[in-house]
C-alpha cells in the first residue's frame, strides 16, 4: 500500500509505516499543506492496530527545514491568527508523539525548527552523518513551537535546553548523540534501510506492551508516582490478559526462545 499526498507519501511495508516528505526543493519545510496531511494522516496511523512501528524521513537530503516562513509574512499584526495556526499544530502533534506504536525518525540533513522539534516526538531518532540539528526559532525572533518548549528539557535537561534555544546555533549528528538526542548514526545512503530494519524488529514485539509502557513513560516526568504506580497497575493487568503474554510465558515454560528477543535480533543482523 502506498498513497502519494501532495507534499508527502505513505506506505506500508510489512507492518512498519513509512511516512516520506517529498518536497526537497523546499528542504521538506513544513507547509500549511504539509501540516493538513499530516492531521489527516496521524489519525489514520493511530487507529491501525496492525502496524508495528513508524518511520518518518525526507527526501533529497533534507529530514524538515521548519516552518514555511513565506507563510509567515502577514502574521505579525494578527495575534489571533498566529495562535490559531500554532493551536492548530498541537492538535495532531500531540496524538503523533502518543500514538502507542514505536517512531522511528531517518533524519538526513537539516532538521531545523519544527522539523528539529518533531524528531523529539519520536522515541528513537537515527541520523546520516550530515545531519543537522537546530532550534532555529530565535534567530527570526520567535519562541519554539511544535512542543520544543515541552519535549526538548525532557531530553537533554533544563540548562542545556536553555541554551540550544536561547543561541538557536546548529549542532551534528555527533554531538546530538552525546546529548541523547541520536540513538545511531549511519552513513546517508544507508540510513532509510537501517532505520526500516530497526523498526522490523518490532514485528515480532506485543504492540499492547509496548504501547503501554510509551504511554507511561511520556507520562513520568510530570504524573507523582503514586499516580504512576496506580497506571503501571492497571497497564500490566491489561497485558497480562493478552494472547501476546499467555503465548509468551508458554514458550518459556516449554524451553522455547522468545519471538521477541533484541539481543538476538541483533546477532542475527550483526548489529552488535
Amino acid at each position: 500500500m502506498k498513497v502519494e499526498f501532495e507534499t508527502l507519501t505513505y506506505e506500508i511495508i510489512g507492518q512498519i509505516g513509512l511516512i516520506s516528505f517529498t518536497e526537497p526543493e523546499t528542504r521538506n519545510a513544513l507547509s500549511l499543506q504539509m501540516r493538513e496531511e499530516l492531521a489527516g494522516l496521524v489519525p489514520e496511523i493511530r487507529d491501525n492496530r496492525d502496524l508495528r512501528a513508524l518511520v518518518v524521513t525526507g527526501k533529497g537530503g533534507s529530514f524538515c527545514a521548519g516552518g514555511d516562513l513565506k507563510g509567515l509574512k502577514d502574521t505579525a499584526m494578527q495575534v489571533d491568527r498566529a495562535r490559531d495556526r500554532v493551536m492548530r499544530l498541537h492538535k495532531w502533534f500531540i496524538e503523533f508523539c502518543n500514538m502507542e506504536l514505536p517512531v522511528i525518525a531517518a533524519v538526513d540533513g537539516p532538521a531545523y525548527g519544527a522539523g528539529f522539534n518533531l524528531t523529539l516526538g519520536c522515541d528513537f531518532v537515527l541520523a546520516s552523518e550530515r545531519a543537522r540539528f537546530c532550534a532555529v526559532f530565535g534567530r527570526i525572533g520567535l519562541v519554539p513551537d511544535l512542543g520544543g518548549l515541552f519535549l526538548l528539557p525532557r531530553a537533554v535537561g533544563l540548562p542545556r535546553a536553555k541554551e540550544l534555544v536561547m543561541t538557536a546555533r546548529s549542532f551534528g549528528a555527533e554531538e546530538a548523540k552525546e546529548l541523547g538526542l541520536v540513538l545511531e548514526i549511519h552513513p546517508h545512503e544507508a540510513l532509510l534501510e537501517r532505520a526500516m530494519e530497526f523498526a522490523g524488529r518490532f514485528r515480532l514485539s506485543s504492540r499492547l506492551a509496548a504501547g503501554q509502557a510509551k504511554m507511561l513513560l511520556n507520562q513520568a516526568f510530570h504524573l507523582d508516582q503514586k499516580t504512576m504506580a496506580d497506571m503501571e497497575a492497571w497497564a500490566q493487568a491489561v497485558c497480562m490478559g493478552s494472547e501476546y503474554h499467555r503465548k509468551a510465558i508458554s514458550r518459556f515454560l516449554n524451553k522455547k526462545p522468545l519471538e521477541f528477543d533484541w539481543d538476538r535480533m541483533l546477532r542475527d543482523t550483526g548489529s552488535e
